[in-house]
């Protein structure tokens, strides 16, 4: 069985758990290294830039299902339906 482990943060130095529960996922989805960030860093490095084209740009829509006002990572077309995030996982 997996006990909780402490690992430091290779980007803050903090240290941080990882657990038991983590490290039975890691072992399911076949992961062979343990995570090198804890979760405010790995968080910061997903919402950080990308590259040297800065934030990834959002564009307003509107949904095609419900009719709200939604934001996507793409430029809509009018020949393509947009759905929001609660209508796209329907």
């Amino acid at each position: 069985m997996y006990k909780d482990k402490t690992l430091v943060c290779k980007d803050c130095g903090q240290k941080f758990t990882f657990t038991a529960k983590e490290q039975e996922f890691y072992a399911e989805k076949g992961f062979s290294n343990e995570p090198q960030r804890c979760k405010a860093c790995r968080d910061a490095k997903k919402n950080s830039t990308r590259g040297d084209n800065g934030p990834r740009k959002m564009y307003d829509a509107i949904c095609a299902e419900c009719g709200k006002p939604c934001k996507v990572p793409f430029e809509p077309r009018t020949d393509r339906p947009v759905y929001c995030s609660d209508c796209f996982k329907k």
